[in-house]
């Protein structure tokens, strides 16, 4: 399978990649990003760097035509690019909305265009408190839950519309780091705070990409459904 990773370059992307050049139902990894995209230090025994292909582009919602090259015959993707509600308060509604929505609709269309396999699966990565129910009033941060909950329906829309698309949402809780203290609190905190439970980044990388290979179980994902498969996949290793 070759595999699309939008957003290589962050916390979470980078794991992806780090994962992706040793599972061996990975042919080829097309890492996307505003910055090129570099083999990832302590690579696991078996790991295979010639298959990453460093692509950047100037903005995740514009994709020229040797940028959709790349895409042709992928048979997934990943999508980690968004904005935290910390940084979208400080970002604006507008820019917040045309990075989480605008520019992932963006990309979906770009890679059908460009002729993935069939099924082409696509998952998108978003948190856990996204609302779909454009009726229901989220107690944290209405306008920002709802429109990234907005983005998952129209994201399910456009794979029906296009066709030959399977696309799921992984909605996690907070993703923490092994030896990462400050991210281990912080996870601990909202644990509490919200009752989400956490997940690492290697785990919800390694249930994501079971998912992709194997086919998605459910649709969306919930933060109990990406430990559980987490911990499938580290019982049979």
């Amino acid at each position: 399978m070759k595999l699309i990773v939008i957003g290589a370059t962050g916390f979470v992307g980078r794991e992806i990649i780090r994962q992706s050049l040793v599972h061996p139902s990975i042919t080829a990894v097309v890492a996307v990003a505003r910055s090129p995209v570099a083999i990832p230090k302590s690579l696991p025994a078996g790991a295979d760097a010639s298959k990453l292909k460093s692509v950047v582009v100037q903005d995740y919602e514009i994709y020229p035509e040797d940028v959709k090259k790349e895409f042709s015959g992928a048979g997934a993707c990943i999508w980690t690019v968004g904005i935290t509600p910390q940084k979208a308060m400080t970002l604006g509604f507008e820019e917040t909305k045309r990075i989480c929505q605008t520019s992932t609709i963006a990309g979906l269309r770009a890679m059908h265009e460009a002729g993935t396999s069939t099924p082409f699966r696509f998952l998108y990565m978003n948190g856990a408190t996204a609302e779909r129910d454009p009726k229901k009033t989220p107690k944290f941060m209405p306008e920002f839950s709802l429109m990234r909950g907005e983005t998952e329906n129209q994201l399910l829309a456009l794979g029906r519309e296009l066709g030959g698309i399977e696309v799921a949402a992984a909605k996690s809780g907070y993703i923490t780091a092994s030896g990462n203290l400050t991210r281990a609190a912080m996870g601990a905190m909202l644990k509490v705070v919200s009752g989400i439970p956490t997940i690492s980044v290697a785990d919800i990388a390694a249930a994501m990409l079971d998912q992709l290979v194997n086919g998605f179980e459910k649709e969306p994902l919930m933060p109990e459904d990406l430990i559980r498969i987490a911990r499938t996949i580290s019982g049979a290793q």
